[in-house]
């Protein structure tokens, strides 16, 4: 047949007609020796939450998120938990309202608060709101608080000698939710302590789940921290104040620790664990709240607002 239909060039069966073009090439080089090789692998910190580029430009959804620095500012959602904190005067820089949201008197309130305050007000999309608050129930409002500035330990002391009582500080030891923080915080408020001594590490901070908590008494209540809760409390001891720990286990009732009227240290343990063995080392004495058999162990903030109850009583 003539024409276009027989096909040009190498057919079935010509063998090695082009062997000769292929000489000097070697052989077929590995995956990881190709050009374009890098751009399809994940980087080494794509586990910490980075993003990694894919073929095409485009990145890969992040897979973990970075954790927040001690000294990143906080969104702080929820109606009345913000409505109580601008009350309260809680440090923030920023008030968050949602688009199109239901006015009430709790948001016309915050913003008028706010307004009053000097502190910026910006409308947002329900969408930004949920990453501000990371999840949290927001109810159309956040407020930005900044990162919390701690006191010194002795400054504890100080506030107590400034107010011409009898120091009460509260110690936590191994507390790490901070919503058990924020609730420590009301009770010591309302039973006249004079700040709480938090250890730098695994340890629950002044983060915007505790202020929720706190119903806004940690504006008025001051955090010190401390590199080292045991060194902290040998030098309250030095100063001239007693420890007493609050354990479960102790063979002591609370009510018949003689050094509850004395400038005081009380150490809360955390719920599972208790005291650590070197902060049980060193207090005066350990004490605990009398329960029956059938609950274990009593959550850290209602353990806290009982002995500061007795503490309270005993003084008065």
């Amino acid at each position: 047949m003539a024409g276009g239909g027989k096909r040009k060039g190498p057919t079935r069966g010509t063998g090695g007609q082009r062997r000769s073009g292929l000489k000097g090439r070697g052989a077929t080089p590995p995956a990881q020796m190709r050009h374009w090789f890098k751009d399809r692998q994940k980087p080494a910190g794509g586990d910490r939450g980075e993003r990694a580029e894919q073929p095409g430009g485009t990145e890969a959804p992040a897979r973990a998120r970075r954790p927040k620095r001690d000294d990143a500012p906080e969104v702080m959602g929820g109606r009345n938990p913000v409505v109580e904190a601008l009350r309260a005067g809680v440090p923030a820089s920023t008030l968050y309202v949602a688009q199109r949201v239901d006015n009430d008197d709790r948001i016309r309130e915050a913003i008028k608060l706010a307004s009053d305050r000097g502190i910026a007000l910006l409308e947002v999309s329900r969408d930004k709101l949920d990453r501000l608050t990371e999840g949290a129930v927001h109810q159309g409002l956040g407020l930005q608080i900044p990162a919390y500035d701690y006191a010194h330990p002795d400054d504890l002391v100080a506030a107590a000698q400034d107010a011409a009582e009898v120091p009460l500080i509260v110690a936590l030891d191994g507390v790490t939710d901070p919503r058990n923080l924020g609730a420590i915080a009301r009770s010591a408020t309302a039973f006249g302590a004079h700040g709480l001594l938090v250890p730098s590490r695994r340890s629950a901070g002044v983060t915007a789940g505790a202020w929720k908590t706190s119903a806004g008494t940690l504006a008025t209540l001051p955090v010190a921290r401390a590199a080292n809760l045991t060194a902290a409390l040998r030098a309250y001891r030095e100063a001239g104040l007693f420890v007493i720990g609050l354990d479960g286990d102790a063979r002591t009732d609370l009510a018949d620790a003689d050094l509850v009227t004395e400038p005081l240290v009380l150490v809360i343990g955390s719920e599972g664990k208790g005291l650590s063995r070197l902060v049980r080392e060193t207090c005066d004495t350990v004490a605990r709240i009398p329960m029956r058999a059938a609950a274990e162990s009593l959550n850290a903030g209602v353990a806290t607002g009982i002995a500061l109850y007795e503490v309270s009583r005993r003084r008065s």
